[in-house]
């Protein structure tokens, strides 16, 4: 079986070894009373289901680089991009929201999204509060009879469900509240990222059922958290001041150790999808480098063209827009084709920040809408395309055709939009409710770090 019939047939990262072994004991029971002798030949024949401990090894280090990526990697980045008054409310929304989502991902989270239902839309009951999970508990890798222990995966997982609503902070930066922070949070996890990270990744879910391809979060985190920034900057409103104080970022320095450490972790986020260290592995990591190498030269030269200069802000945001593109294409394209998706999806970044988003009026902060969404989109969907073994790619499901592939892919974008943008909608509007979306008028132009936290970034 080819490694592209691996990727699309396999549970993906949601089957656990439980589950299969689960219904391997069914059938086995059910044959024995038909055949002792055919269940004894092919028991016989089976490999033995294992724990690899190069590929244990391996995931632990790919999880705490995903890890890594939020704390310090996406604080430090989004801190760097803010003004002075307002640096550590950024790096402390980022801390909490991980330790709050670290806990729901524990309670029922997991569950939600891998329990082991079959409803295509949620994971069920099943694992509330890991039910089940011991260190002796499996989940499968893409090779036959490879396991990893379930408790690595479940801290995989935990990873991305924790950067992926820190993501969305970027867009309503230096004007919402705290406590509005945490409750959308919470909100939005349950509501949101469980039900899209289960339908995409679960072997149940309804977009993974139609055979779209996304192999480390290019719907299930970048689309999903740029929706949700876009709908938060229209609904939350302008900075005070924007288009006539000075925002510019306080330390482009800070911002680029960001980005650099989120680039190191982005290894662990894609070549971490594959669940085991072989040659998709390396296929992944090489097209994360190429990717964001792309994205930079391209992002560097359009911005050259159009405004005279290249700028660290520009490089810095071409090499996230070509990570993003990247993403959910990282085991399944070619690393030229992995160099063309990065720069198309640098250039296409560039026009909405530097273009769309001027025209618009709406004040996404940091751009993540611009990066994160538009980026996502143009990976999602170039994926289908650059999967392709004509262009590099490792191919389709059989019978599958480019077309047919493009057109999945589009829809799978489309649900996690509508998902997204809807559920995010409503519960903007439930946390203004209960507790308000922004601060004081006062407590803006004062700075969020002492008014929301009581204290200041640096002393003069």
């Amino acid at each position: 079986m080819t490694l592209s019939n691996r990727l699309l047939s396999a549970a993906r990262t949601g089957m656990t070894a439980a589950l299969a072994l689960g219904a391997f004991g069914t059938l086995a029971a059910f044959a024995q009373e038909t055949a002792p002798a055919a269940v004894d030949a092919a028991a016989a024949a089976a490999p033995a289901t294992t724990i690899d401990k190069g590929d244990t090894t391996w995931m632990m280090l790919c999880t705490i680089l995903v890890l890594f990526m939020l704390l310090p990697g996406l604080a430090l980045f989004y801190g760097g991009l803010v003004r002075t008054k307002n640096m550590l409310s950024v790096l402390m929304q980022c801390t909490v929201i991980f330790a709050l989502v670290c806990v729901i991902w524990v309670l029922y989270g997991y569950s939600f999204a891998f329990g082991g239902s079959t409803s295509p839309y949620w994971g069920g009951l099943g694992k509330l509060f890991l039910s089940g999970v011991t260190p002796d508990s499996e989940a499968a890798t893409f090779s036959e009879g490879v396991m990893i222990p379930e408790y690595v995966f479940i801290c995989f997982q935990m990873t991305f469900a924790c950067i992926t609503p820190a993501l969305i902070i970027g867009a309503f930066a230096e004007r919402i509240k705290f406590s509005a922070v945490l409750l959308f949070t919470v909100l939005w996890v349950t509501l949101v990222y469980f039900p899209i990270a289960h339908m995409v990744w679960d072997a149940n879910g309804l977009i993974f059922g139609w055979g779209a391809l996304d192999f480390a979060g290019g719907t299930v985190v970048h689309i999903n958290a740029g929706i949700a920034a876009l709908v938060g900057s229209l609904m939350i409103g302008k900075r005070t001041g924007y288009g006539r104080d000075n925002m510019a970022p306080h330390s482009m320095t800070l911002t680029m150790v960001g980005a650099s450490i989120l680039f190191v972790g982005w290894f662990g986020f894609n070549a971490g999808s594959n669940l085991e260290a072989n040659g998709g592995t390396t296929l992944a990591m090489i097209n994360t480098f190429t990717a964001a190498a792309g994205a930079i030269l391209a992002w560097s030269v359009v911005e050259g063209l159009t405004r005279g200069k290249a700028s660290m802000l520009g490089a810095a945001s071409g090499l996230i827009a070509g990570l993003v593109a990247v993403t959910p294409a990282a085991g399944l394209v070619g690393p030229v084709g992995a160099i063309v998706l990065g720069a198309i999806a640098s250039v296409v970044c560039y026009y909405f920040v530097a273009v769309v988003k001027v025209k618009s009026g709406y004040d996404d902060s940091l751009d993540v809408f611009g990066i994160h969404g538009v980026g996502g989109i143009i990976g999602a969907i170039g994926t289908g395309i650059f999967a392709s073994p004509s262009l590099g790619g490792i191919g389709y499901a059989d019978g599958v055709t480019m077309g047919g592939q493009v057109w999945t892919q589009i829809l799978a974008v489309l649900v996690t939009i509508l998902w997204c943008g809807i559920v995010s909608a409503i519960l903007y509007k439930l946390v203004d409710v209960i507790v308000g979306l922004r601060p004081t008028l006062e407590a803006e132009q004062q700075g969020l770090d002492l008014t929301s936290h009581g204290e200041v970034a640096y002393h003069s």
